[in-house]
């Protein structure tokens, strides 16, 4: 597996620095969600420019996994059916990871399921955002936002395991500025000696934490990556190139395709003797800034890598749909369904 799964991530780099779009171009639709009471409704921001139907080379039947077209309406009300899942948010301490800077203390949220049980033992999701968003932008800060009531019916109609879901901010410190690429593509440095440990110190996990070191390998079947635009980007060259090792499920929605010398650095990819359970990919037909992309990561992918194989392993969804939450929204539902179903 070693060696054709480095081959696959380094193609995964190059198509997406190859893709034709800069930085400028795939700045996300990234307005956080609204609050939500009884019903959660989402709008699409989807532009003019975007409603264009991308071209469509692939066929449904070589890569399409049976992922339900949409979210089922009463998934993302306010779930019914007895306890609903609470939501803490926290502060740890990470280092910095650019340039010469100081470390210091970072903000996350964190979903816990209804029944949380503190000596239990839960999957966990480490959800991302995408360029200029931050830990509130899965709207985890809010009172009711689409995300909890989403995994609330999840879990409350038993279609997945009670599990924890973190929403970080995927900006690691020593940045310059909100635009800066270096950050999003040190982040794996953080998840790995700093927002990881802080998790399964603090909370019920698969891990067998020690203050003094511990292996992260031994759980990473009961881990997931999975993020929106640019955190689906930093699902692929982050979790997939660095991480491949403490993570075995990744999600990218709508993944950003950017050029930009600094996409250089995340091609420090590490041979990994791993395989991985599952990578989810999702876009929306309309999405001009990350359709191309994907549509052709998605042909290419079992093609180069006999690892990656479709119905099985490895999905590719397009829905009618812009660079939005609609489609980030039915990306968590159904990944979460594909990673730990119950």
């Amino acid at each position: 597996m070693n060696k054709s799964i480095i081959k696959i991530t380094s193609a995964l780099l190059i198509l997406t620095m190859l893709a034709g779009c800069s930085a400028q171009e795939v700045k996300e639709t990234t307005a956080e969600p609204s609050d939500t009471s009884e019903t959660s409704v989402t709008t699409s921001e989807t532009t003019t420019e975007a409603t264009t139907v991308a071209t469509t080379e692939t066929t449904e039947e070589e890569i399409v996994y049976d992922c339900e077209p949409q979210i089922p309406d009463e998934y993302t009300k306010i779930y019914k059916g007895g306890e609903a899942g609470t939501v803490e948010q926290i502060t740890y301490t990470a280092k910095a990871y650019v340039g010469d800077g100081e470390g210091g203390e970072k903000k996350a949220y964190v979903y816990l399921p209804a029944g949380y049980d503190p000596n239990g033992k839960y999957n966990v999701i480490y959800l991302m955002h995408g360029m200029d968003g931050s830990e509130n932008s899965w709207g985890l800060n809010k009172p009711s936002c689409e995300l909890k009531n989403i995994l609330d019916n999840l879990i409350g109609n038993g279609d997945i395991e009670p599990l924890i879901v973190v929403t970080p901010n995927c900006s690691a410190l020593g940045g310059k500025n909100r635009q800066d690429l270096e950050p999003y593509f040190k982040f794996g440095n953080e998840l790995r000696n700093d927002l990881i440990p802080y998790i399964e110190k603090n909370y019920a996990t698969y891990a067998d934490y020690s203050k003094k070191g511990y292996d992260l390998t031994s759980s990473r079947e009961h881990r997931a990556l999975a993020g929106l635009s640019m955190g689906g980007l930093q699902t692929i060259n982050v979790g997939m190139c660095e991480c491949m090792d403490i993570f075995s499920w990744f999600g990218a929605f709508s993944p950003a395709n950017i050029t930009d010398s600094d996409s250089a650095k995340s091609k420090n990819t590490t041979k990994s003797e791993y395989k991985f359970d599952y990578f989810y990919l999702i876009c929306g037909t309309y999405d001009k800034a990350s359709m191309g992309m994907s549509e052709t990561a998605a042909k290419e992918m079992p093609e180069i890598c006999g690892e990656f194989i479709p119905n099985e392993n490895f999905t590719f969804q397009k829905e009618p749909g812009a660079h939005d939450w609609p489609i980030w929204y039915l990306g968590i539902y159904n990944f979460a369904k594909i990673a730990f179903a119950k």
